[in-house]
This record gives structure tokens, sequence and C-alpha cells, in this order.
């Protein structure tokens, strides 16, 4: 409840009660034009259409198919022909057969869900679900605002003039993104994107623009009659990965698939992108690209569509999004394991702060999240193609996703000979093992780390098709890398640690984990003080599993304190897919090492819980803001965890010596005894009966202290916010107010506290509610009302009882959208609650027990005529479906049956006797079929990639010399390098201006090479035998052989 914005606390005395008033403070042709701090941010909304449902079959039908599919799921459920048609969809692939058409009701009569139950009983039909519109907002951005509330941005980056006269500091100009990567150095090799076919999901591209030499086939999936961009956005992705001139992509050469899905409105649809997602595969896309994304998880025609696409060997890179530096924030379907996610950097390789933060969400609220981005490349000030020619500047994810395109495009060309070893797995695998760690950057902000093109390259070139794991060790000492793993120890009666482990298979598309994965603490270590449960995924697909760790300390060590070691081993199987042999099996045998640090069990009072169970958030249902004045952000979609949009409560709880531990089941899976005090911040969901009873024993019995912080509510804001869209006239109503407030009365009951629209202790704050209820009146005036925002309470004559404490605002705890904090009063609150010590600062606004209830009591009669025993409750929204996603109710409103608590099965302990380092297994490497010295690591990036022809030609030196010699004679203009030096290791793979036209001409040019090349080798001999004659002559000889 918002209390500062609209809604009112009203607390009837009983014992002492303390309160207290207190308020909250609230188009470019040269890189020059550009302002330095502007980043393009791409906002994503998607809204449910009307009478209008994609049904999906279980295979690809013909159209006549899937119409008598449809005509006979449709008798069955009662609904005559006349009341629906089938929405035509013209396209490229409307030619072709499908596996899913949108339907359009005139009128649908009958109740949704049963309606929903019986299409889905045929035995074609695979889903049926709500067709819907995606909006994406192509916005400039000031990079230095760290608050979304003061960014400017303007609609179009292609309409955008600056008139700032102030002196500022000049900064270099962007460098060629593909030099920074060394690009060039798999160009003169002959590399650079032949033979690989990469889409480009965007807003279009002009045929004839003077930066694409293979622009192999533009298709159009909108409405609009156009093939070209209008807005430049997909310009700019295309020239990243594939420009050949001025501002160089990664791959000039590879066959650029245009699909053109957003509109010059930027508007797009869920069906759109299915068709185009099923031409993708109809035309074995290698690599595709979506630079865009969203919250929404759980569109699930469009989830289901990717893990298609993957499963057909198409690698899809995807940006995490700009949400950041906000945790939480990953967007779809970046956050899908088969997806490679890809976040961003600046040219410094920090962390750019756009840049969305993991954990993904889809696991709460009882399990965890799996870590992402994948990968980090540079997302700030990148060099890309503009619409009308040129090159122009822009930042974002949406930029480091085609990087990353580009440079696994140009990668893939290199090792296209090893077939189907090069799928979305393997790939991913090279980067993950290739990439470079960033400094002081958490696991869940950069992934592996900085892509690395060259030594990705390396790894494919001798890659053997296996399984790996990402994490591939669990290190609780490792902070920040770590974190937030490595932010609070383990100790005994702690609610188990999850830890999701990503499995990637790139032996094969399926695949399973072969006998049950064991733990295997050492013993040398104190192993045995950790017990471990591990859950895991049946099946491997496409190209990924799962492997879930629910880590806890024994009750042995309640009183210890050390690191503890151990590792998991398992092994993967999977059909020899890419082996002559289909009938054979090919297994990867994995371990993932543990090391994790165990204190003793803190005290009562230093122990706070959170209550995850009863926080609900989009998607899948429309769950409005908690902050009114955030009309762009209208969703409350960052799960309201203590390791996203709170983290930063959390780090300064832990900062004070707090134990914070997660409850992703309902209260009565909770030892109170073991707590000082339950946190309750900004609940959606409604509280079992069994709920309230446990609780108010557990807090006058047990001694369990009760924090609560709750938003606003009121059904008339509710109808004001709803979702309103005028293509569709479509309206979407929140499922309830920024906290569900009906539910907290329910809750309240043992202590008498009521949150309501109404007065009692005041103070005048901005009705922020009033003013969304007024909106469209342009001559309202701000009102203020008289609120009471902070209750406690404590019993004098039983000091066992617990404490009580409830505020209005959960915004000042939130980190989206976050203001100014209010931590100095949840550490107020908590010493309440832990101690029974009245803060200081509360201590000076007490007043007695009779003062204090005379004042309500006059107030009341002198301004209400009310009786203090007459509170009017907020009522739940008669209309609302908080039945469709909740845990603890059905549709009639009834509590469903409350669940059982999740109980824990730990695995049995395989003891491995290792006591030294020396011993210790290390963390696991890719297996290659040639040796890479990892010694020379670092210096990947100051070396040619070195080929097994120029190793046996020229000795390292040479190489290193030749090297030089190379970057020395480059064309210096920014067009695609010509210079005859690279034309010579290039061959019939290399880069032509002018197509040869004859054999002759080919033998010629190969005659012309040998020449030239035996020229270099006879130099250089000559230059080391005669004139230095520091080595006897047989160590060059043997180069030749």
């Amino acid at each position: 409840m918002f209390i500062s914005k609209y809604l009112f606390l009203h607390i009837l005395i009983f014992s002492e009660l303390l309160i207290l008033d207190t308020c909250r403070s609230f188009s470019f042709s040269d890189t020059f034009d550009l302002p330095i701090d502007i980043y393009v941010e791409n906002s994503f909304n998607s809204d449910i259409i009307n009478n209008e449902f994609i049904i999906t079959f279980n295979h690809l039908y013909k159209s006549s198919t899937r119409y008598n599919f449809i005509k006979a799921s449709f008798a069955q459920a009662g609904i005559n022909d006349e009341s629906w048609s089938i929405l035509q969809r013209i396209n490229e692939a409307n030619k072709y057969p499908s596996d899913f058409d949108v339907i359009h009701f005139v009128n649908l009569s009958i109740p949704l869900e049963w309606f929903v139950k019986t299409v889905r009983n045929h035995r074609k039909i695979k889903n049926i679900t709500p067709q819907r519109k995606i909006i994406r907002t192509l916005k400039f951005v000031n990079i230095s605002e760290t608050n979304h509330n003061q960014r400017f941005s303007q609609s179009s980056f292609d309409n955008i003039n600056y008139s700032d006269t102030r002196r500022r500091l000049l900064r270099t100009i962007p460098r060629q993104i593909s030099n920074v990567l060394q690009a060039d150095k798999l160009w003169n090799l002959g590399i650079t994107g032949t033979g690989v076919k990469v889409a480009v999901f965007d807003t279009g591209l002009s045929l004839n623009h003077k930066h694409f030499k293979k622009i192999k086939e533009r298709t159009n999936w909108t409405n609009e009659k156009t093939l070209d961009d209008g807005l430049g956005h997909g310009t700019f992705v295309a020239g990243v990965i594939a420009s050949s001139r001025e501002c160089l992509g990664f791959a000039p050469d590879a066959e650029l698939h245009i699909f053109r899905v957003f509109t010059n409105k930027q508007v797009s649809y869920t069906s759109w992108f299915l068709d185009a997602f099923n031409y993708a595969i109809l035309k074995k896309i290698n690599i595709l690209n979506l630079s865009i994304g969203g919250p929404d998880f759980m569109d699930t025609p469009f989830v289901d569509k990717v893990w298609e696409l993957t499963a057909n060997n198409v690698i899809m890179v995807s940006a995490i999004g700009n949400d950041g530096p906000l945790y939480g924030t990953l967007n779809n379907p970046a956050d899908q394991m088969d997806v490679i996610g890809v976040g961003g950097i600046d040219f410094d390789d920090q962390i750019a702060r756009f840049s969305s933060r993991g954990m993904t969400t889809w696991e709460l609220p009882q399990g965890y999240g799996r870590v992402k981005p994948d990968i980090v490349t540079y997302g700030a000030y990148v060099r890309g193609s503009n619409i009308n020619g040129g090159c122009r500047v822009l930042s974002g994810t949406s930029v480091a996703s085609p990087v990353v395109a580009g440079a696994i495009t140009l990668v893939m060309s290199g090792v296209l000979h090893m077939g189907d070893l090069i799928n979305p797995a393997s790939m991913k695998q090279a980067l993950i093992h290739s990439a470079h760690r960033i400094p002081n950057a958490p696991i869940f902000e950069q992934g592996a780390g900085k892509l690395d093109l060259v030594r990705a390259y390396h790894i494919l070139r001798y890659y053997k098709p296996q399984a790996s794991l990402y994490p591939n060790y669990i290190d609780f000492t490792e902070c920040p890398y770590m974190w937030p793993y490595c932010s609070q120890p383990l100790y005994h009666g702690a609610v188990p640690i999850i830890v999701n482990v990503t499995i990637l298979n790139g032996m094969g598309v399926t695949g399973f984990i072969n006998k049950r994965p064991q733990w295997h603490p050492y013993s040398g270590f104190n192993g045995h003080y950790l017990d471990v449960a591990i859950s895991y995924t049946d099946i491997l697909w496409p190209w990924s599993g799962w492997i879930a760790l629910h880590l806890s300390v024994s009750s042995f060590a309640s009183d210890w304190e050390g690191i503890v070691r151990g590792h998991i081993s398992l092994t993967v199987e999977s059909s020899a897919e890419n082996v002559e042999n289909n009938n054979s099996t090919l297994t990867s045998e994995l371990i993932l090492p543990i090391k994790v640090k165990i204190i003793p069990t803190p005290p009562r009072n230093k122990r706070i819980l959170w209550d995850q169970f009863h926080n609900l958030r989009y998607p899948p249902g429309y769950f409005p803001r908690d902050d009114l004045r955030i009309k762009y952000d209208p969703l409350d979609w960052n799960a309201d965890h203590i390791h996203t949009n709170f983290r930063e409560m959390y780090q300064h709880l832990r900062s004070n010596g707090y134990y914070l531990e997660v409850l992703g089941q309902p209260f009565i899976c909770f030892d109170a005894k073991q707590y000082g005090a339950l946190l309750i911040v900004d609940p959606e969901e409604e509280f079992f009966p069994e709920e309230i009873e446990k609780l108010g024993k557990d807090y006058f019995e047990n001694g369990l202290s009760l924090i609560i912080f709750a938003d606003w509510y009121n059904v008339e804001v509710m109808q004001k916010v709803k979702f309103f869209d005028e293509n569709t006239r479509q309206w979407w109503l929140p499922v309830t107010g920024g906290a569900n407030i009906p539910a907290l009365n329910d809750l309240l009951v043992h202590w008498n506290v009521t949150l309501e629209n109404f007065i009692v202790i005041h103070r005048d704050l901005n009705n922020q509610g009033l003013e969304i209820s007024n909106e469209n009146n342009k001559e309202r005036k701000k009102k203020t009302e008289q609120a009471a925002i902070l209750g406690m309470h404590r019993n004098l004559s039983n000091r066992k009882i617990g404490r009580f404490s409830i505020y209005g605002d959960s915004n000042c705890l939130d980190q989206a959208h976050q203001q100014k904090d209010c931590f100095w009063m949840l550490d107020a609150l908590l010493q309440f609650a832990t101690t029974g010590q009245v803060p200081t600062f509360i201590e000076k606004e007490k007043q007695s027990d009779t003062m204090m209830q005379s004042h309500i009591e006059n107030f009341i009669v002198h301004n209400f005529q009310l009786s203090r025993t007459q509170p009017i409750k907020p009522k739940r929204l008669k209309e609302n479906q908080l039945y469709k996603y909740s845990k603890v109710i059905d549709q009639s409103s009834k509590f469903v049956p409350i669940q059982k608590c999740i109980k824990i099965v730990y695995e049995k302990q395989q003891m491995l006797n290792i006591s030294s380092d020396e011993k210790l297994p290390k963390s696991p490497k890719l297996l290659l079929s040639a040796n890479i010295d990892d010694a020379d690591d670092d210096d990947d990036s100051d070396k040619l990639v070195e080929s097994s022809f120029m190793k046996k030609i020229f000795s390292k030196d040479d190489r290193h010399r030749l090297d030089n010699r190379m970057k020395h004679d480059k064309s210096m203009n920014n067009d695609w390098p010509d210079s005859k030096m690279a034309q010579i290791f290039n061959g019939n793979n290399g880069i032509q201006q002018k197509q040869r036209s004859s054999n002759t001409s080919d033998v010629n040019y190969q005659f012309y090479s040998i020449m030239i090349i035996s020229i270099f080798v006879s130099i250089f001999l000559f230059k080391k035998l005669i004139l230095k004659r520091r080595f006897p002559s047989f160590i060059h000889l043997r180069h030749f052989r």
C-alpha cells in the first residue's frame, strides 16, 4: 500500500503503539555528430489481442488439413462455423506447410477456460494461446543517468537534433569493432564468412545499400508493403555482421537473409515471428540474430518455436536487454539455455551500465535462477552502417548481439568442413571456454566473460563432440565473481542454497543423464559436513539441460567453521549424430568441483526470513508497478527477490551482520524458533488460512517478529492503470494493486490492524493515486492527503511475544525506480523486531498510550464522525483474475488444498580420500583433438592465428614478423582489405574484388602465389643462413618436412 501516494494505514491501539510520521524525499554520417553519452534503448511491450488465438499443431500440415482439425475441435466445443475465421497470412511461408494458425472470433460466448481445455483435447492440436502484439520503442537514453526517471528519450533515433553549445571533453573516435576483436587475423587466413547463412530479424534492409555484397534474400513478414528499412536499426545490425566497407563488419562474404519482422511503427505480432522462424528452418539458416527481447518468457508459441529453431541446428544469438544495472532484468529469448545470451561492455572492458543482469526468474519462487548472460562483448559506441550510407555509432545490447553474431559467422566459415560438429551447443561451448574473465564483475553480469573471437576459432578447429557444464565449478569463496553465492556462508539449519548449472550437450540435439549423479566429498577437506541433494532434467533437449543442487550443512557442523570441498560426478549420453555409425552412443564423464565456506549457526536475532512464496509478477499476469509515477514501465517483472531488485537491500543487511534466507514455500514450512523476524515485502498472493493461523501462533507463542512493507491498493486506481490497445480494443485489467491489501488484512487479523483508505495519524503527502484517477483533467492541482504510514507494536506484559512493524510503502527498499532508500528505517525496524529496543529517533516521537488513544479518538470524531471500531476494509476487485496465477485460490476464489512442504532427500556420500591441493580435480576443460597452450592465452590477442600450413613453412619468429608486415601493408582506407599480402594466404577462399572468369586464371593465380611464397622463403633463409649465421641450417630446414 503506497501510503505516501494514495492509501492510508489505520491502526487500532492495543498495548503499546508507536506511530512515526515520515516521508520519503522524493542520422549520422560521421561519428563526431553523435553525443557521446547516448545509447539506444529498446523498450519492449507485449499485449494480448482480443478475440485472436494461436492454435499450434503437433506437426506441419497443409492449410486444408489444419482447417479440418480446427473445425472438428470447435464442433466438439459447440462453436458454429459463423463465429470464427482463420486469419490469412500473406508472406513467403504461406505456400509451405505450417504448424499453427491464427483464429479470430466474432463473438466467443462460451467460457474461455472451458473452450481452451476442449480444443486441447484434439489429438493433433498441441496448444492454444492468445495472439500477442509486440511493440518495440527505440529510444536514445543518456548513459550517465542511473535512474530511469531522469533519462531523456526520443521515439526515433533517425530524427534527432542536438544543439548543445557547452564545452565538453573531446573523445576518441570509436574504433572499428572488427579490428578490436581481431577479425583481420582470420581474414588473413581466407576466412571471411563464405558459405554461412546468417539471418537478421529486424526492421529490414535496402537492397542497394553500398555496404553489403551478398544480400541473398529479403522477406517481409509485416503488414506493410515494403522490404526496406525505414528506421535504420536493421541496417545497423546487418552492417555490424557483414558490412564490406567504411564501418567494416565481421563476415562480408556471408549470405545475408533479411527478415523484416517489425514495421516502421516498431510493431510486430507473435504470429509474424512464428512464420518467419518456420521459414528460417526451411532455408537452413546457420545463424540467427535477434536484437530484441522482452520479459515475457511465458509466451508459449514463441518459446516453443525458439526451441524448434535450435533443435534444427540454427544458432540463435539474442540481446539480454538494456535494463541494467538492475538485477533480474533478463529478456527472452536470451534467457533460454539453448540461446546465446549477449550482454554489453564498453571499450574499457567494463560492464556497461545499461546491460541487463541475471539471474533468470523462470524458476522462482520455489527454485533459483540460472546464470545469464552467457557472454559479453562490446556494445557501447560501436560503429555500424547508416540507413542512407556512411556510418553511425550506437550503443546497447542490441548492438552487442550482432557483434557476437558476426563473430561466430566468421568463425563458423572457417570450420564449415566439420559439418554438424558445429551446432548451437558446441558454438556456445567454444565461446564460453575461450572467453576472458572481466575483473571485479559478478557472474550474473558477465557470464563466462568477454568474447575472444580468435581463441574461439582455435577451440572449434580441434573440437571433439562432448558435453560440458556452465558454470563448470562452484566456489562460494570466490568474490566478486561468484556473487551472490559468495556473499553469505553456509550454516546448519538454513534454508538450503540452490545452485542451477546448465548442461551443454555438443554430442547431439537430444541426450540424457545416465545413472544418478553422485556427490563425492573429500575426506581431507571436511566434505562430509556438506549435504547435497540433486535434481536434474530427464532429457537434454535441445542441446541443453540442467542440474540443480540443494546445499545444506550437516548437524555435525553446527559449531564448526572452515572450508568444505568435493565434487559432483555425472555421465551424459547422446546418440552419435555426428559420426558415420549412427547406432553408436557418445558419452561424456563430467565433474563439478564444489567449494563452500561453513560457519557456526548465527544467533536467532541475526537470522531474517524473506517471504518469496507470496510474491507474484509479470509474466504471466498483469501485476502493475509499485511506483505509480513510472508510467513507461507499467509491469512488476523483476521477481521481487533479494538477489534481483532487492539486491541493494540484501547487501546492506549483510554488511550489518544479518543473514537472509529465502522461503519459497507457505508459512507452514519453516521453524519460527530459528528466526528473529519474518520479512514480508509487497505481497501479491493470497494467504492460506493455515498460514494465518500458524503465523499468529509463531508470533504469540514462539516469539517470531513480523515486519511488513506493503504498497498501494485501490480499485479506482487499478481501473485507471489498465492497458488499452486502441488497435484491438483490448483492455488488460490489473490482477491486484501494488500489493494485495485485502489479503494482507486477512493476515493481520491477529493484530487488529487494517490497511485502508482512512486517515488516522497523519502527515501531508501528495496523493498520486488521485493524480492518476484525474489524469485527464488538465486543470487539476496536486492535492495533499493526511496519511499514517508506519506502525509498531510490542507487548510490555510478555517479553516472549514477538514484535510487529508495518510500513505502507515498499518502493524505498525496491531498487527498481528507487529515488531514495529507507534502509535506515529497515535497520530500526529490525532492531526493534529482534531486540525489542525502540530506536532513538522513534523514541522522540513516542507518546503515552492514553495520549495516543485520545488523539486518535478525537481525530476520528471531529473529522469523520466515525467510531474507530468501524474500519472500512478495501474490497477485492470483482472482475479480477488472480486465480489464474495464484497458488492459493481457485476460480471461485475458494482456497485450494495447501501444498505439502518439500522434503529434500540428500544424496548418499561417496567419500574420496583427497587431502592435498595437488590431488584436487581441476575445473573441467573442453576435450580437443590438439592441445592449446594455456600459458599463451594472455598473448593470443597479439599473435596471428597459426595455420598448419604456416607452421610448416615459417618459424615462430618468421611468422611473427610476417604478421607485423601484413598489418603494415594493409590498405589504410576503411574498405575491405585488398592487399597482395593478404591474397597470398587467402587462396581460393580469400576475398577478391573481381571474380576470375576461367579455370586458367585460377591456375595462374595459384602459380603466382606459390612463386611469391617461394621468394619470401628464400629471402628469409638467406637472411638467417648467410647474414646472421646464429643457428645450424638443419634447424630451419626441418620446417619443410
